[in-house]
């Protein structure tokens, strides 16, 4: 390794994280477990709930902290990947991390990365900087993204959290994690330690029995979070409005799939109530006040104009499900961009019968499948293909198609999720 690097502004440590020195992704927690104790373990000072899963783990982060910073607890939110800045991956009460803030850990952290003969790749790295600097900000509450996986994700080098919620879990990272949703599940279930409490966002009989099995074996409580615990008063483009034990409660994010999300965030809310205050305020106000953009996100209105990071078979399944729960018979022109490591055969399938035209994109990253390549992909599809040369020209071309009182939805990965909220000028 070279000496440790000076670090002085939030886009030195960015580019410090982003370089060619922490390239790949090995497998194990040696070397974050090894950096943490260089750091004096700062994860030994913070109260966490570890989230992980293959879908909605970003929307049940938001929700849960949001909660909790309502509560009045101190709360650090970890989240991956980012939509417009790095910076987005952590925050404390809802504030991203300031440049200052990020130099001053980085300096920190890559001054004893620099000492490892086994240097930690990005996600590890990032992990801890973001550990220490929860710990800087003096955190009551981490809530705890995953990455990829759960047993050998960097995240898990933390001791037994509060509670540990496991989202939906689908068919996704199958080379890593395994070709079946059951060996995904334990994969992800092998986070639970003695000591913490379970939620499950409920689904498929094969995933629950893989999850009630690590419980049993490590005796630890599990809560089966059920939708039907909320009842839908009113849905809209505006937000949805559920009532939870009496509790009216407001959420602005959209979706069937977000319903399931919430009541995985009420189990968790559950889980602590007993030791830590969470009163029903705290709830309704973080509920309402949650913002998760990039997720069936409504971006315009003439056209109506959507945006949804989703990449794999089930997020396409969602979207579909909610084109027709909120645009019932209308057809959509689908700003699309995929990864080519992603089943995107599959994602075009699910959409195609409610496709009005097709406009394709190369999403901004190494393993973009081409807009050309894409554009050959739906060739059958009995409906107008488009392609477009950059993101911007595809969010005009598919607004032009779809005409004043029409529809557009771009989705497909998270990488084009960010340059077409900008287009809208939005960068938060």
């Amino acid at each position: 390794m070279h000496p440790s690097p000076v670090i002085t502004t939030g886009q030195e440590a960015v580019s410090y994280i982003h370089s060619t020195s922490w390239l790949g992704s090995r497998p194990g927690l040696s070397r974050t477990c090894a950096l943490l104790e260089r750091l004096g373990h700062p994860e030994r000072a913070l109260k966490f709930i570890h989230i992980v899963g293959t879908n909605g783990k970003g929307s049940t982060a938001a929700m849960t902290a949001a909660i909790l910073t309502a509560a009045g607890y101190t709360t650090g939110l970890y989240t991956s990947p980012y939509l417009h800045r790095f910076h987005e991956r952590m925050r404390v009460d809802g504030a991203e991390i300031t440049d200052e803030e990020l130099a001053a850990v980085t300096q920190t952290v890559a001054r004893h990365a620099h000492t490892m003969d086994d240097p930690p790749t990005e996600f590890e790295l990032v992990t801890c900087i973001a550990l220490e600097y929860y710990r800087r900000a003096g955190c009551q509450f981490v809530v705890l993204e995953a990455g990829m996986g759960g047993r050998l994700d960097s995240t898990n080098a933390i001791p037994a959290p509060e509670v540990v919620a496991i989202t939906h879990i689908g068919l996704d990272h199958t080379q890593y994690l395994g070709d079946t949703v059951e060996a995904i599940a334990a994969e992800k279930a092998a986070v639970i330690k003695p000591g913490c409490q379970v939620v499950l966002y409920q689904q498929e009989a094969g995933v629950t029995q893989v999850v009630e099995a690590v419980c049993r074996r490590q005796g630890v409580p599990l809560r089966i979070a059920t939708p039907q615990s909320l009842r839908l008063q009113q849905d809209t483009l505006e937000g949805q409005v559920l009532e939870w034990n009496g509790l009216p409660l407001r959420l602005p994010l959209l979706g069937e799939h977000q319903r399931h999300n919430a009541a995985v965030v009420l189990g968790i809310v559950e889980a602590l109530r007993p030791r830590f205050p969470i009163s029903d305020q705290a709830i309704c106000q973080g509920l309402a006040q949650t913002r998760w953009p990039g997720r069936f996100e409504v971006l315009g209105r003439n056209p109506w104009f959507l945006v949804d990071g989703g990449h794999n078979p089930q997020c396409a399944q969602t979207v579909a499900d909610n084109l027709r729960r909120y645009f019932p018979n209308q057809k959509a022109v689908f700003l699309l961009g995929v990864l080519e490591d992603k089943d995107y055969p599959q994602v075009c399938r699910l959409v195609a019968p409610l496709a009005a035209a097709f406009v394709t994109v190369t999403p901004p990253c190494p393993r973009a499948l081409s807009a050309q390549d894409l554009a050959r992909h739906l060739q059958d599809c009995p409906c107008p293909i488009h392609t477009a040369d950059t993101i911007p020209q595809g969010v005009a071309a598919a607004q032009e198609l779809a005409g004043p009182n029409g529809l557009v939805c771009a989705f497909g990965s998270l990488y084009i999720t960010g340059p077409v909220r900008a287009a809208f000028g939005l960068t938060r």
